[in-house]
């Protein structure tokens, strides 16, 4: 058995369930944010897909932070020394979307914990599924597949893999996340990992050339391709029903992100990276009828 997997041998964490209301003020933050604030949904309105993220937010205590700035203990956690975390990617089904003030419930539990090996050595893959209600009906289901390793301070993050091909000939978002746009995603979903704004950590300890943008935001923007061209007038009475995304290699503070994407049908290709490079993200995106 390898270290990392004896690390692990025998942790199977239960499921957890937990409440929130679908306050508007985060919506709000998080479409200014975008620089668009029209697109804030009010009281009664579908929450765009996603944007749960800033309505379901871990608050652990400062006294609970690790060196990095995560959380040195957490339900779906798993036990590793000189633990490292990132995101690898994800998937959504929306039976119906969450709505602003309504109170929604979710019941989060282990889906996946398995090593796999990789260019750099091993890695723990763990995917945590949850599953939103609301006065007990389905709304949503997400799975979001996380990769931790053991990997000591000083040293380099993974090296890349090959690139990947951006999506052309299609709808297209920008962004040009700089340190302001990344300290303020970071206070909307209180993440304190200190690759984000912390310029010497994310450089000296990390290995990385500068603050990274953060996997989450990256996905949202994948999804603002298919939502803004549907919103502006090519299929106002559709919505985006199921997603996935796959994390590939890191963007960092400063350099333009472009977001594009093709339509083929009800399904839509999508892709994400700095501009005139390879794509740091790819996913999917499916239409369906605007459920209610």
């Amino acid at each position: 058995m390898s270290p990392l997997a004896a690390a692990v041998e025998g942790w199977s964490p239960g499921p957890i369930t937990d409440t929130a209301v679908v306050a508007p003020g985060p919506a709000a933050a998080f479409a200014a944010l975008l620089d668009r604030p029209a697109d804030a949904p009010a009281e009664g309105d579908p929450l765009p897909l996603g944007w749960h993220w800033f309505t379901f937010v871990e608050r652990p205590a400062t006294a609970d932070l690790g060196e990095d700035g995560h959380p040195r203990e957490g339900h779906f956690l798993p036990p590793l020394p000189h633990r490292r975390r990132m995101i690898a990617g994800g998937r959504f089904e929306a039976v119906a979307p969450l709505v602003v003030g309504s109170t929604v419930e979710r019941t989060s539990s282990l889906a996946r914990c398995e090593v796999k090996a990789g260019r750099s050595g091993e890695m723990l893959l763990v995917t945590v599924r949850s599953e939103f209600r609301s006065a007990g009906r389905l709304l949503l289901t997400e799975e979001q597949d996380v990769v931790y390793r053991s990997q000591p301070g000083g040293s380099s993050p993974a090296p890349a893999g090959a690139g990947v091909p951006g999506v052309d000939g299609g709808a297209s978002v920008d962004l040009v996340p700089d340190e302001a746009l990344l300290f303020r995603f970071s206070a909307l979903t209180y993440n304190a990992h200190r690759i984000h704004y912390d310029a010497p950590y994310a450089t000296g300890v990390e290995g990385h050339p500068g603050l990274v943008v953060h996997g989450p935001l990256l996905a949202l923007l994948l999804l603002e391709v298919p939502r803004r061209a549907m919103s502006e007038g090519s299929a106002p009475d559709r919505s985006v029903t199921s997603s996935t995304h796959r994390l590939i290699r890191p963007v960092y503070a400063g350099t333009p992100v472009r977001a594009t994407g093709r339509a083929d049908g009800e399904r839509w290709s999508l892709s994400a990276g700095a501009v005139g490079g390879p794509a740091s993200i790819t996913g999917t995106a499916t239409l369906g009828p605007l459920p209610s």
